[in-house]
């Protein structure tokens, strides 16, 4: 092959390195991050899809459990919804054997919607006592959860032993109640 013919094979090569090397960074490449940008909306879409596919399918239950929330948070009144509440904890107090001995109420508007009635609880007993105050709190179709637990003793062999409880319960304001 002859100088002539080789420089211009070099130059074709050369121009057609160029070229492809234009072609992928002005195509090829804007085109494959397009494609990943777009796969990965689509599995974005497809998830969305479904967690509403399933979020239909549980419809029934999480209308039954709500409408069930609603109807059992505290009254609206503040002095009625505290009444209702110490009552409550008495009357579990009662079946399970422990001892209320404080209780702290503190309300808290946390938006137009909604109040929260946030009581400190001290109680006193036997394991197996507070154990069943706190299974009946928890038991209760009440609109309260408990927030925080505290567990001490008052005597050395651990038979009396203290319960620092927080448990808040909601209160709806009559307009957001349907």
């Amino acid at each position: 092959m002859n100088i002539r013919n080789r420089q211009q094979l070099l130059m074709i090569l050369a121009a057609g390195a160029a070229a492809l090397y234009a072609a992928d960074l002005l195509v090829i490449g804007p085109a494959g991050d397009w494609w990943t940008a777009r796969s990965k909306r689509i599995e974005s879409l497809r998830k969305q899809v479904d967690e509403g596919a399933a979020l239909l399918r549980r419809e029934a239950g999480i209308r039954g459990r709500w409408e069930s929330m609603r109807t059992n948070t505290l009254p609206a009144d503040p002095s009625l919804a505290e009444q209702r509440l110490l009552n409550e904890f008495n009357t579990w107090s009662r079946a399970a054997g422990a001892e209320v001995t404080d209780t702290i109420p503190q309300w808290r508007n946390d938006s137009e919607e909604h109040s929260t009635l946030t009581c400190r609880v001290e109680a006193s007993g036997s394991l197996s006592h507070l154990g069943g105050f706190l299974q009946r709190i928890e038991d209760s179709p009440l609109g309260v959860r408990i927030a925080s637990v505290q567990l001490g003793t008052r005597d050395k062999t651990g038979q009396k032993l203290t319960l620092g409880l927080q448990v808040s319960g909601l209160t709806l304001t009559p307009e957001s109640r349907p």
